[in-house]
């Protein structure tokens, strides 16, 4: 699973059947710093996101059929949680 930001919606006139009724996101994948991680990808959406949320993102494909309800899809990305914080421990000093 990633931590990404939903960029854009993507629009298809044509899709694979298991798609009706699914949005497809355009989400950019995160570092924990908030940083952009490699380059965007397009995940299908279970959670109803906007641009500008930081989502949940699991990336591979038996995870990603099951995350939207649609096993035996061809579906590598689905967009699976809307993400309202997160908090970091420090990291503990080398003296500990």
């Amino acid at each position: 699973m990633l931590i990404a930001r939903v960029i854009g919606d993507v629009v298809a006139t044509q899709k694979h059947a298991s798609h009706q009724g699914r949005k497809a996101l355009l989400v950019q994948p995160l570092h924990l710093d908030g940083s952009d991680r490699g380059t965007a990808v397009v995940a299908l959406d279970a959670v109803d996101a906007g641009i500008g949320d930081r989502v949940l993102l699991v990336t591979e494909g038996y995870s990603a059929m099951t995350g939207v309800g649609r096993p035996n899809s061809p579906i590598d990305m689905a967009v699976i949680g809307v993400i309202d914080s997160i908090h970091l421990d420090d990291p503990p000093s080398p003296s500990s």
